[in-house]
């Protein structure tokens, strides 16, 4: 009888940061995910929101797993290479592992789960260090969006305010961000101030494999079917 790809030993001396049994664990609970459902995908992320992508989760909670972590564990769970992969054609996928990824492995039909991944979108408040993706720049008068308690923050966020008759006033036009460029600490407040939520959180499909087929979400990505 042919030994099982999944019975090979793991080298896990590559992979780095938290202890090898931490890491043996992942890799122990992604080949026992894969076992177990039909279906497994990866998935990109932008802008991550984890109170929000657990909700996500509960749409998969019986019939799913997703894991999100280093993406080298997750590829020496699945195999790197046709040779050391646990069933068959799986490398391709982790070939996908790279930057801001994840995987979810699952019995729900095919349809559902791109339904589910397709319309999921929310917007949130950008952080410190995010693109912006508009410039913003208020123009001289008054702010009557704040009240005259908040003037002093403003003073701090160096906004050029002015109280006026018990109205905060700006005594210049203010630019908070510029489209391109990355935000600074007070611009993220301000713009929370200002109840402007520029970031979407947002999960998209890269790839399916299942025993039968492996597809892929993306044009320019045609190269991991090849290589």
């Amino acid at each position: 009888m042919p030994k099982s790809k999944r019975d090979r030993p793991v080298t896990l001396s590559k992979t780095k940061k938290k202890g090898r049994e931490h890491k043996e664990c992942i890799v122990n609970g992604i080949r026992e995910a894969v076992d177990r459902y039909s279906s497994v995908y990866v998935f990109s992320f932008e802008n991550m929101r984890n109170i929000k992508f657990k909700e996500f989760r509960q749409q998969f909670r019986h019939n799913g797993k997703f894991f999100l972590g280093s993406n080298k564990v997750m590829q020496v769970a699945l195999g790197r290479s046709a040779s050391d992969e646990v069933r068959s054609g799986i490398y391709k996928v982790s070939k996908l592992l790279r930057g801001d990824t994840g995987l979810l492995v699952t019995d729900m039909p095919k349809e559902e789960v791109e339904s589910l991944f397709n319309a999921y979108e929310d917007s949130d408040y950008s952080r410190t260090g995010s693109i912006a993706v508009e410039t913003v720049e208020l123009k001289e008068g008054p702010l009557e969006q704040f009240t005259h308690e908040m003037e002093p923050l403003l003073r701090k966020l160096e906004m050029p305010v002015r109280l006026n008759k018990g109205t905060v006033e700006l005594v210049a036009d203010f630019v908070v961000c510029e489209e391109g460029k990355p935000l600074s600490p007070k611009s993220a407040h301000i713009l929370r101030l200002l109840r402007m939520k520029m970031a979407t959180f947002r999960l998209n499909l890269l790839c399916r494999w299942s025993p039968s087929d492996f597809e892929l979400y993306r044009e320019d990505l045609s190269d991991v079917e090849t290589s």
